[in-house]
């Protein structure tokens, strides 16, 4: 049996989310305890929290902030974050990022504030 799986993120179909473009990664494994995300920041993203998953936000390019509940925190190539369950967050600026979820992304584990909401009342799916 393989103890291991492997991506290549250019094979990976991309899918609009709040935050932006983003191509996900190990999401169909068994019994893998994570995922991981290739994401291209929308100028705008959506604040938002996680009940259950941390994610770790490692910057691959561009400048900005991260906004962490409330507090804005500079951020440029190389630059690793970890967001624990309940604090809202978002990107600010132009950045390509990993972002690994522990446990792996689960769409029903997103929440947004009801001022957070997006136009027309649509759910954002991170």
């Amino acid at each position: 049996m393989k103890r291991y799986e492997e991506v290549n993120f250019t094979d990976l179909s991309e899918q609009d989310c709040c935050c932006g473009v983003v191509r996900r990664a190990f999401l169909d494994s068994q019994e893998g305890p994570a995922s991981v995300h290739l994401l291209d920041l929308a100028e705008e993203p959506t604040s938002h929290y996680h009940r259950k998953t941390t994610e770790i936000y490692v910057i691959l390019e561009g400048e900005g902030h991260l906004e962490l509940d409330g507090h804005l925190v500079a951020v440029k190539p190389f630059s690793a974050v970890m967001i624990k369950p309940g604090c809202r967050h978002r990107g600010i600026g132009k950045l390509k990022l990993f972002n690994i979820s522990v446990p792996k992304f689960d769409p029903d584990d997103f929440y947004y504030d009801e001022t957070d909401a997006p136009a027309g009342g649509i759910d954002p799916v991170h």
